[in-house]
């Protein structure tokens, strides 16, 4: 799952890769398995193991679906994937930049 995007660049200050959030919003939508077009806590966890996340995808996932999840029905849709950047940052390694 290959990050497709010829925009997406490393940061200079912290390696980190940054995107533009519609560019984050189709990354993210790659791990979209079961094409509800929302992000579930399984879904979150495969995004996190592919950018290297470690330790506890798990725990990180329930953490960030809980976060991002404004509506409370457990899943990340097109309207809350805004609420994922801080995350992204932390847990995935992109920053999400406007250009």
């Amino acid at each position: 799952m290959a990050i497709t995007s010829t925009r997406t660049r490393a940061a200079a200050s912290d390696g980190k890769l940054q995107m533009s959030p519609e560019e984050f919003k189709l990354w993210l939508k790659q791990f979209d398995v079961d094409g509800d077009g929302r992000i579930n806590k399984k879904e979150l966890q495969m995004a996190i193991k592919t950018r290297g996340g470690g330790w506890f995808t798990s725990r990180k996932s329930a953490r960030g679906v809980a976060g991002a999840d404004s509506n409370g029905d457990g899943f990340i849709d097109d309207d809350e994937i805004g609420n994922l950047t801080e995350f992204a940052k932390e847990h995935l390694g992109i920053r999400v930049v406007l250009y």
